[in-house]
């Protein structure tokens, strides 16, 4: 029996992606964390925020502003096939009686 409350994201962390909307639309860059329980995603160099961080001498942190990507939405992003670098929606297929991703545009297999 499936578990209805399971999120699943059409991105996976280590993918390389393409921002679809935004401020960073058209920015490529490497999904660093998926959350699938917001639907977000953190790329590489997109969505860039300045946050004000407070010194910590016990830990060793000097304050100042620090720059740090914030979460995107996963539905602003598309993946970018290896094979055919272009971005893609991704199929679900099963192959060798696992389910995969796969290229709609090449039919690459994307998780190797």
């Amino acid at each position: 029996m499936k578990d209805k409350n399971k999120k699943s994201l059409h991105v996976k962390t280590g993918d390389r992606v393409i921002v679809t909307a935004g401020k960073d639309k058209g920015k490529i860059g490497n999904v660093k964390k998926s959350i699938p329980s917001d639907k977000k995603v953190i790329v590489e160099g997109a969505n860039m925020v300045t946050k004000a961080q407070k010194p910590n001498p016990m830990a060793g942190i000097q304050g100042g502003l620090v720059k740090m990507e914030a979460p995107l939405d996963s539905s602003n992003v598309m993946v970018v096939c290896p094979s055919c670098e272009k971005p893609t929606k991704i199929k679900h297929e099963v192959k060798d009686g696992k389910k995969v991703r796969v290229c709609k545009k090449c039919g690459e297999q994307l998780d190797v």
